[in-house]
Order: structure tokens, then C-alpha cells, then sequence
């Protein structure tokens, strides 16, 4: 495998996410943790961007870095008195979520390995925004949707066979 500059800056931006999520999980100080789950929102949107995903790389910004992350520092800020700590993890708690995130990352490594998730043909780039909305917002996909709800609300014993008559045509 050649090295390049893109493997140099996905290296950085993934190691960087990686250990400020665990910083967040892993302080004790609620303050901490929403900063360090700000860098980890900026590392992903620096992921989308290299990835040649503006539009998302912007929506993670924007919403999730700019809005959804002040407003965890916020409410932290209003409901919390100075000097908060996290309690300590004693007993049955701290073995149970060492279990549960080892589940956890066996089932991701399972899936991740198991699997091979990019097509034999892949384009590298963005689609433009209006195909995307187009694709979503298409009277086909909501009909299909609409469909399929009214088919599950009045028979929900029997298999989703509605789809598939809309697809077909």
C-alpha cells in the first residue's frame, strides 16, 4: 500500500476522533466530555470533507458541532452547580459496561469483517444536493413509504409484499 497525503490526513483525523471520543466517555467532568464530543464531531465533518462530502461535512458543522453542542453547553451550564463530578463505577456497573462495550466492538468488527461494503465500481465524489433530493423527495419513494405503513398498520402478521409490487413496475 502506497502512502499519500490522503491516507496521512485520514490516519490523523481517525486517531484524533478515536481518542476524543474515548476522552469523552472516559472523564469525569461533564463539561470536558461535551468539548471533547465537539472534537469529535470536527473530526468527523474533517473525515466527510476529505471524503469530497461538502454538503455533509457542512451539515456536521453547522448542526451538530455549531447548534446540538452549544446546546449541551448550555444545559450543563444552567443545571449543573460548580465542581460536578461523575460518580465512580463501583461493583456489578463498571463489569456490565466493560461487557457491554466488548459485545459492542465484537459485533462492529464482525459486521465490518465479514462484510465487503463498497460495489465493485466505485466513484469517487460528491452527488449534487438536488440529485439527492430529488432521489428522496420523489413521489415513487413516497408512495412506496405510505404504502407500506397503511399495508403494516392493517395486516402487521403477514411480510411487506407492497414494496416489492412498486418496485417491480
Amino acid at each position: 500500500m502506497e502512502i499519500t497525503l490522503d491516507l496521512i490526513v485520514f490516519t490523523v483525523l481517525a486517531v484524533f476522533t478515536l481518542a476524543s471520543a474515548v476522552l469523552a466517555v472516559t472523564t469525569k467532568r461533564i463539561l470536558r466530555a461535551a468539548t471533547f464530543l465537539l472534537f469529535v464531531l470536527f473530526g468527523t465533518a474533517g473525515i466527510y470533507f476529505q471524503l469530497n462530502y461538502s454538503f455533509l461535512g457542512a451539515v456536521q458543522l453547522l448542526i451538530y458541532a455549531g447548534g446540538i453542542t452549544v446546546l449541551y453547553v448550555f444545559s450543563i451550564l444552567l443545571t449543573s452547580s460548580e465542581g460536578d463530578k461523575a460518580e465512580k463505577l463501583r461493583g456489578y456497573k463498571f463489569v456490565v459496561g466493560i461487557l457491554a462495550t466488548l459485545a459492542g466492538l465484537a459485533i462492529c468488527l464482525f459486521v465490518t469483517l465479514r462484510h465487503q461494503f463498497l460495489p465493485e465500481h466505485f466513484e469517487h465524489g460528491e452527488l449534487a444536493v438536488r440529485e439527492i433530493g430529488f432521489a428522496l423527495m420523489s413521489p415513487v419513494r413516497s408512495h412506496q413509504f405510505i404504502a407500506a405503513g397503511l399495508h403494516r398498520r392493517r395486516y402487521p402478521d403477514r411480510p411487506q409484499t407492497i414494496i416489492k409490487r412498486y418496485q417491480k413496475e
